[in-house]
């Protein structure tokens, strides 16, 4: 499972999401300045509030690194699933 931590105005954030879209990547967007128990969550999971923060099966990536997201997916077999 892909999540996608963000807000609406993160420029990085829409770069991540359109990112994923190209490559046709199923993924949740969640929108932490709504949702309070998702934005602790991310908190948690990552160690800070800024986003993005992407989890692909558990494993964050932080920020729009590209080379990142696409090792972690291919390592989960993310777009598989």
């Amino acid at each position: 499972m892909i999540k996608v931590y963000s807000t609406p105005t993160c420029s990085h954030c829409k770069k991540v999401k359109e990112f994923l879209d190209s490559i046709n990547a199923n993924y949740v967007d969640v929108d932490v300045l709504k949702d309070r128990v998702a934005r602790e969550e991310m908190i948690e999971l990552s160690g800070q509030q800024r986003v993005p923060v992407i989890s692909i099966d558990g494993e964050i990536v932080l920020g729009f690194d590209k080379p990142a997201i696409i090792n972690t997916l291919d390592k989960h077999n993310a777009l598989m699933k």
